[in-house]
């Protein structure tokens, strides 16, 4: 027999504009893997995107005509939108010769928008509109950021790329993230849709260059930590070297929560979220290779941070790379919320003011 939350998700999946009011925050692979996933469940997402990548494509059109890097919001819309398997393809197409050798065509879809609206924002909310999505995509802020990080033998290394791409060995790990400039202010909708959610879900993603970035913004982490909805954290499955070498889920999390409580001392994180899958062996001798290696998960070093640790079979393959089940991984969110909400029996109150569809 179902129980109520399997009854209420089920429900959702049936007619998702019945569905919770959900924040998600990060960027990356890890947050557009979410989104493909609660998109079943809830037309109501907001999806909070890192405006600090200065890398790849992004990178290129940020330095040339000096708009925010597209790639992750590009990568959150498609996510969040019905479109055909060609069109998918084409606003993935990466420019492989010429003058545009390097570039994608969804970013530059993105800045040719951004020069027809009246800003960066308004360019992201046209690009939905085109393609249908249901749910919104915001910035998190819209002042040009540079992301900085301070090494354990106090090296300093500037730009998102040069930390994700940096060297790593044990004795240097990363001690600490700064932005510049460092008093900059979140985008008001993104502060708002963090007031109005029932849900929020931080990551999956890259801690240092996807996740952590979000929370140097103090209003970001005010309304985080001001919100009575369930705060998830979802860990990620392998450690990234340049990153993470040698993190666990408790170490991902304290430096999350480290971040996060220089903004603000209240309590910040309910639940996080552990792959608790088994992985092939050859995979992750492969993974090795590269210095990664799968996030180990110890219920008491988790727990002792004040967060409840939740176990879940959440690794897949795809593509000969390991991800998160994207399925698994929202009805895992969801089952989560609905028990803290304990409103399994009842429907979840909506602003459509705050998470209204973006057409």
């Amino acid at each position: 027999m179902l129980t109520q939350i399997e009854e209420k998700i089920i429900q959702y999946a049936k007619n998702p504009a019945d569905g919770l009011k959900i924040a998600v925050i990060g960027g990356g692979t890890g947050l557009s893997t979410l989104l493909r996933g609660l998109k079943l469940y809830s037309n109501h997402l907001a999806a909070i995107v890192t405006v600090a990548d200065n890398g790849g494509s992004s990178g290129m059109l940020r330095e040339d005509l000096g708009i925010l890097p597209p790639g992750d919001i590009r990568n959150c819309i498609l996510a969040l939108a019905d479109t055909e398997p060609l069109m998918n393809d084409l606003l993935n197409f990466r420019f492989h010769d010429g003058r545009l050798k390097g570039q994608n065509f969804g970013n530059l879809l993105i800045a040719a928008m951004n020069g027809i609206s009246g800003n960066f924002c308004d360019a992201v909310r046209n690009v939905s509109k085109v393609l249908a999505v249901k749910g919104r995509v915001l910035p998190v802020s819209l002042q040009n950021i540079q992301i900085g990080a301070r090494l354990a033998d106090r090296t300093v290394i500037q730009g998102e790329s040069a930390i994700g791409h940096r060297y790593a060995t044990p004795d240097n790990e990363i001690a600490e993230l700064f932005m510049e400039p460092a008093d900059a202010t979140a985008l008001p909708e993104a502060v708002e849709a963090l007031k109005a959610a029932d849900v929020i879900v931080i990551g999956p993603g890259s801690l240092y260059t996807s996740i952590i970035p979000n929370l140097l913004f103090a209003d970001i982490c005010q309304a985080i930590a001001l919100s009575r909805a369930p705060r998830i954290y979802v860990c990620n499955i392998m450690t990234q070297p340049a990153e993470t070498m040698g993190y666990d889920a408790a170490r991902h999390l304290a430096a999350l929560l480290k971040h996060a409580q220089r903004q603000t001392a209240r309590g910040f994180v309910d639940y996080c979220i552990v792959n608790n899958a088994w992985i092939d062996r050859q995979l992750i001798n492969r993974y090795q290779l590269e210095s990664a290696v799968p996030v180990l998960a110890e219920r008491g070093s988790v727990e002792i941070l004040g967060t409840k640790m939740v176990e879940a079979p959440l690794a897949c393959v795809n593509n000969g790379a390991i991800r998160h089940d994207h399925t698994i991984l929202a009805r895992s969110v969801l089952s989560l919320a609905l028990n803290h909400l304990n409103c399994a029996d009842k429907p979840a109150a909506r602003s459509k003011k705050a998470y209204g569809s973006a057409v």
